[in-house]
């Protein structure tokens, strides 16, 4: 039922009343969320957010990992604007198409891993993963191999939530009362250096997540196992960073295996973790790659699965001409979108952004460093511009607080409090992940308002107590 009221006047309810009433948020308890409501944002600007209460908010997560060059550029809205007038749609079914989406694709061919050479739009990374899966399923029929539908992740592992990658996720939220993971869905033990049986032993770490695939591949058989999905740096599993080298030693796996090696770089890509893809560090080129978060800064919703041609060509070869290999989405190629994907990327290129970024790194890890003083902090991690701090009752155990404490809650709240966004993850872990455009000044900023939030918990007397002496 509407609620009528007159133009420009407010409606007799809230918004935050029509929002418990009526919008479901992602992730969160419905009673939860009813009885908390929503903390509603209203503009923001560079690193800034404003909330519609009047607070200025320092943005240290970037949206959601995702609006890596800051809030309010003029040149996006104009792009979007300029394409919304010329062609605000063009359907990518029946052979169309439109010129921001071949150009995109043009471009991400350009940037991505050598070997990339087809591209397929989504609309952001969930769905470019289950186009992933939906993609090897039909690759592994078309050449002749139908028996290889296992799929393997790692735990703490993050690929999104629709209907099939959801339980190629590992996190408990996303397979309670979901039914999930699903019998062709098998998980590794992460690879976190910190919670380690050999921490500081980068080659042992390295050998043993190699070792771990090549036993689950041997436990389901060869001819059975499709492929597997890994993060270069997992997101939303607490930003557990591998050692150097370790993506390298799972791509030669794959190879070897003769299993299809799919990275998730919905988070890590466009600059994120220092290089335009977390890949180019270790100098990998994936079977696929999805995409994400930063091809549009977030300014209008956009994924991308990045396919090689020998993937491109089991599927096309495995076909006859005239059929129409079945997958396909009505907002694929979206031409508003494209175009301002092209415009984010020139920014990163060209605007200095991703230059930026990797400049403003050093400060980024110089606040991390300290930080890890703090009688609370176990660790901090990162790379680039993606990083975790890691809250602990004893630093010298790696004792996590008890959950009664409701550390993640206190957290996020005294962090608003003290006007600084972050993720605050179920495991105590706060996640970092601001965008590349922050200056010196704002990065030091960042940390030391975080700094203030870990002061004021430990001057709780439950938190200090919970300490160990």
């Amino acid at each position: 039922m509407s609620t009528n009221h007159t133009p420009g006047m407010l409606p007799n309810r809230s918004l935050l009343d029509i929002d418990r009433d009526h919008l479901i948020h992602p992730v969160t308890s419905f009673r939860g969320h009813e009885a908390r409501g929503a903390t509603l944002l209203e503009s923001g600007q560079g690193m800034w957010l404003t909330d519609m209460a009047g607070n200025r908010l320092l943005d240290a997560f970037a949206g959601l990992w995702c609006v890596n060059v800051g809030y309010g550029h003029e040149s996006i809205v104009e792009v979007a604007a300029e394409q919304m007038r010329r062609l605000p749609y063009a359907t990518g079914y029946f052979h169309f198409g439109s010129e921001p989406a071949v150009r995109l694709a043009e471009k991400l061919v350009e940037i991505t891993p050598e070997g990339l050479d087809h591209v397929y739009f989504t609309l952001g990374g969930s769905d470019a993963v289950d186009s992933a899966i939906r993609y090897i399923t039909h690759y592994w029929n078309a050449v002749g191999r139908p028996t290889k539908k296992q799929f393997i992740a790692l735990e703490r592992g993050y690929h999104g939530s629709s209907t099939t990658g959801a339980g190629l996720t590992a996190l408990a939220n996303f397979h309670r009362q979901f039914d999930l993971p699903r019998a062709w869905q098998h998980h590794l033990p992460s690879p976190y250096p910190y919670r380690s049986d050999t921490p500081g032993d980068d080659a042992a770490i390295i050998a043993a997540s190699v070792a771990q695939l090549h036993a689950r591949v041997a436990a389901l058989g060869a001819d059975n196992v499709a492929a597997f999905f890994c993060e270069p740096v997992q997101g939303s599993g607490g930003v557990v960073v591998p050692p150097r080298g370790w993506l390298k030693a799972m791509r030669d796996a794959c190879t070897a295996l003769d299993i299809l090696f799919v990275t998730d770089e919905v988070i890590t890509g466009f600059g994120r973790t220092g290089p335009m893809f977390a890949c180019d560090d270790e100098g990998v080129s994936p079977d696929l790659m999805t995409l994400a978060k930063g091809l549009t800064a977030g300014y209008v919703p956009m994924g991308a699965v990045m396919m090689s041609e020998k993937v491109y060509r089991g599927i096309a070869d495995g076909a006859a001409p005239d059929l129409p290999i079945g997958h396909g989405m009505t907002y694929s190629g979206h031409p508003v979108s494209a175009a301002v994907g092209l415009e984010v990327i020139r920014l990163y290129q060209e605007g200095g952004i991703l230059a930026n970024g990797q400049q403003v790194a050093a400060r980024f890890d110089a606040g991390m460093a300290k930080l890890a003083e703090h009688p609370m902090v176990g660790e901090t991690r990162g790379r680039g511009l993606l990083g975790a701090i890691e809250l602990v009752a004893d630093k010298s155990t790696k004792a996590r607080f008890d959950p009664s404490l409701k550390i993640p809650d206190r957290l996020f709240a005294a962090g608003y409090a003290n006007g600084v966004i972050f993720r605050s993850f179920p495991d105590n872990i706060i996640g970092l992940a601001p965008a590349l455009c922050a200056s010196d000044a704002e990065m030091d900023e960042i940390f030391a308002r975080i700094a203030k939030t870990l002061d004021g918990l430990l001057d709780e007397r439950d938190i200090r107590a919970a300490l160990a002496a």
